[in-house]
């Protein structure tokens, strides 16, 4: 039952990665790099890692999409149909990336893989974390979050249509 929930996450990861660079509109392709970023939490998350998986759905999902997305929607005729929605690098880049993929498949089977089980390491403590994060940390913390809210707004007078 693991392993088709692990395949589960993998496809979807696969099938949305691909998604975001092949899709001809630059908002859906946001969308699908954000399912893409959420699919990899999920990895996170399966691998037994919830920190790690937490702070990518907080930091990249919570954060970055969000400001790509404010970013694209506000900025003026970003999906205009004048504007080329397509690369003409398709083929090239399609034949590099085969390229790359059959020198990291040559990698694989050269290399004799060890599949002993290491033993479990101890991760941090998330209750200490957050305490440390709250207290002895908040200068930085609440520095980093203002950091934040600047690039938010500087993206939102970028992107602001002049009449």
């Amino acid at each position: 039952m693991t392993e088709l929930v692990f395949y589960i996450i993998a496809v979807s990861l696969c099938a949305f990665a691909f998604l975001s660079v092949t899709v001809g509109d630059v908002f859906h392709s946001a969308v699908c790099l954000t399912f893409t970023l959420l699919s990899v939490a999920g990895v996170y998350f399966f691998l037994g890692a919830p920190f790690i998986g937490v702070i990518q759905i907080l930091v990249y999902v919570g954060g970055i999409m969000t400001l790509f997305i404010f970013a694209i929607k506000l900025t003026a005729k970003i999906g205009d149909a004048s504007i080329r929605q397509f690369t003409r690098q398709l083929w090239p880049g399609a034949a590099l990336a085969g390229a790359i993929l059959a020198l990291l498949l040559a990698v694989i089977r050269a290399n004799a893989w060890s599949l002993r089980l290491l033993p479990p390491v101890q991760g941090p403590d998330l209750k200490q974390l957050g305490v440390e994060l709250l207290t002895r940390y908040l200068l930085p913390f609440e520095f980093i979050s203002l950091l934040l809210l600047a690039a938010l707004v500087g993206a939102i007078v970028i992107g602001k249509v002049k009449k």
